[in-house]
């Protein structure tokens, strides 16, 4: 039997970009591929955990451990910076997230004194959408 891809969810604070991404992943893939829910804290584990993840784990550890297993990371663009989400999200967090081999699937939100220029502003439900459509595609190429 064939393992399923690991999509891997990553958020922190309250978990709601997490929790938008992890229903929008689930209604869309079905079981196709296993979500894995990483938080930087506890309560946006259990977001997306609540949310329909099929596991999850929270910490620095959680997430270096995890990020070169997945298949697909998807989060806000701001999982790249050591520091971002009010220091929730450490610099190891940060190299572990960009130096993994897995697609990065990234919504652009302009927090955390990053600003992605040349993208069109959108409401986070609509980029949401976009992001469960990238991941899907690259599912597909397989």
């Amino acid at each position: 039997m064939e393992d399923k891809p690991i999509i891997a969810v990553i958020d922190g604070q309250g978990g709601g970009v997490g929790r938008m991404l992890v229903e929008k992943l689930r209604a869309r893939l079905k079981d196709r591929a296993e979500i894995l829910a990483l938080g930087t804290n506890v309560h946006a584990t259990e977001q997306m955990l609540r949310s329909g993840a099929d596991d999850g784990a929270t910490g620095e550890n959680a997430i270096r451990y995890n990020a070169p297993r997945a298949k697909v990371i998807v989060g806000v663009v701001a999982i790249l910076a050591g520091n971002a989400l009010l220091g929730e999200l450490s610099p190891d967090m940060a190299a572990a997230i960009s130096c993994s081999p897995a697609h990065k699937v990234l919504i652009p939100m302009n927090r955390c004194g990053i600003e992605v220029v040349g993208v069109q502003s959108a409401p986070l439900p609509l980029m949401a959408d976009k992001a469960v459509e990238a991941v899907e595609r690259i599912l597909e190429g397989d």
